[in-house]
């Protein structure tokens, strides 16, 4: 049985303002483990940690940070299956896609680690003789980092990794159906020797802790990954106080499948974007967008594929996709499968989930059709193994559809004609947009971002989250 617990300013602390049982989505008569939830007094105990930590991490040179991000890659790699079966029994991903989203965080510690070393600033000419001039990058401070529960993982990482290695100190409040696998990614932080403060883990429910987190402590910068309603809110929060704050929301993303695309190649990448993880990411394809001469072919290819994955609990190996996360998380996803039951054509749907599956939070993939554009299938996301199929009837209208969504994080397109792939890539309405690849899947050391209410407009991993953890200071000395 797993508990959950705090880590602020180097010590392990249980709260008591409540508790919660977490149960396995692959089975949910399984108890998993028992999370204690923080209140409002170990928010600003949390705060003074970090602050306190400040200086003196601050001061390190970015190689002595690296060789402490080094060392977090090493313990983490080291515990690596342990934390894959705490996170599939935790919020139900497959263990195949558990175990390639742990190893994306040592990668990410790595990168991140190697960071300390590389140039900050710029020299730049003076109009003035005898005077040197010059930029470099400053930590912001204190940054409170919020997680989403659907990549337990790879998302505190990058976030926290950039962080760190910036010269700042952390206060992260994960997802609730996270913070087992939180803790434990902590226990294992503090192993290998990260020093006290610096990182700073708080356990409990958005409504309890979340407005004294934004409202009440002397935060520098907030980085937040989860629902476009609380990221707006967020987002007002941190201007009304002058914070920088980053935040990465929804999605609707789109795949536009040509008359050209060789079927036998992009089918499988379809699939794989729409129902990986149960289409519980926010890159997820949601709409499939095919051009009218292929769609007969397209729907039948795709009807086969959908029909042969394999829904099993997520400890199973060969499980394709597992249950959705969470009672909650079932509900909602279930609201929008029976919705596509009555008002669409249903074009494919997976088998039942596999024996040993029956008790778990499990959602048969679907593939709508016959849905306008205005339909709620169609406009909003469902965050689930749910996706809906429109016809084209060219790669202007295919665009165009792509286009028509308050969303704009990712896209893709399928084809072998060059020009219209160039065009893709100029005209659709995303922050990343891709050719001949699914919807998901952009790699750590590129900018992540969307656009329109998918996001802030920063951008996360790579250099990008750099200038995100950093301000500029402009400097001159004279020589007297």
């Amino acid at each position: 049985m797993w508990n959950s617990r705090n880590w602020i300013g180097g010590e392990w602390i249980t709260p008591s303002a409540g508790t919660c049982a977490v149960n396995n989505p692959s089975c949910v008569q399984e108890q998993v483990g028992v999370l204690h939830l923080s209140d409002a007094s170990q928010v600003i105990q949390a705060e003074e940690a970090a602050r306190s930590a400040l200086a003196s991490w601050s001061r390190l040179t970015g190689a002595a940070r690296a060789e402490h991000l080094y060392r977090l890659a090493g313990s983490l790699e080291s515990n690596a299956e342990e934390v894959v079966r705490l996170a599939c029994l935790e919020m139900g991903k497959p263990i195949a896609e558990m175990r390639g989203e742990v190893m994306r965080g040592v990668h990410l510690l790595r990168y991140y680690a190697a960071e300390g070393v590389r140039a900050v600033g710029a020299v730049i000419p003076s109009s003035e003789r005898d005077v040197l001039q010059y930029t470099k990058k400053v930590p912001l401070g204190v940054v409170g980092v919020i997680t989403p529960w659907n990549f337990p993982v790879a998302i505190p990482i990058w976030k926290i990794a950039p962080a760190l290695i910036c010269g700042n100190t952390v206060i992260w409040k994960p997802a609730e159906i996270a913070s087992l696998t939180a803790t434990r990614l902590v226990e294992i932080f503090a192993e290998a020797g990260l020093p006290p403060g610096v990182l700073n883990l708080v356990v409990g429910k958005g409504s309890q802790i979340g407005d004294v987190l934004l409202e009440k402590i002397s935060l520098d910068a907030v980085s937040f990954t989860g629902s476009t309603a609380t990221g707006t809110r967020i987002a007002q929060l941190c201007a009304k106080r002058n914070i920088k704050y980053q935040t990465e929301m929804g999605g609707k993303n789109a795949a536009i499948v040509l008359n050209d695309a060789d079927l036998e190649k992009i089918v499988p990448m379809v699939v794989s974007g729409a129902f990986r993880s149960a289409g519980q990411k926010c890159t997820a394809t949601s709409r499939i967008i095919v051009e009218s001469g292929i769609y007969d072919a397209f729907a039948s290819a795709l009807q086969r594929a959908v029909a042969e994955l394999k829904l099993a609990p997520a400890l199973d190996p060969s499980a394709y996709l597992g249950p959705v996360a969470s009672s909650s998380q079932y509900g909602a996803v279930t609201s929008f499968v029976q919705l596509a039951r009555k008002e669409a054509e249903i074009l494919a749907e997976g088998p039942p989930p596999a024996t040993g599956g029956e008790q778990g939070y499990f959602i048969r993939p679907i593939v709508a059709a016959g849905l306008n554009v205005q339909h709620p299938l169609v406009r909003e996301e469902v965050f689930g193994p749910v996706a809906a199929v429109l016809q084209a009837s060219d790669f202007d209208e295919a665009v165009s559809l792509c286009n028509q969504s308050v969303y704009g994080l990712s896209a893709s397109l399928f084809t072998e004609n060059l020009s219209y792939a160039h065009r893709f890539l100029d005209e659709a309405q995303a922050g990343m947009v891709r050719v001949n690849q699914e919807t998901a899947g952009v790699e750590y050391q590129a900018p992540f971002g969307g656009m329109k209410l998918s996001s802030s407009h920063t951008r996360e991993q790579g250099q990008a989250a750099l200038d995100f953890y950093t301000e500029t200071k402009t400097c001159a000395i004279r020589y007297v």
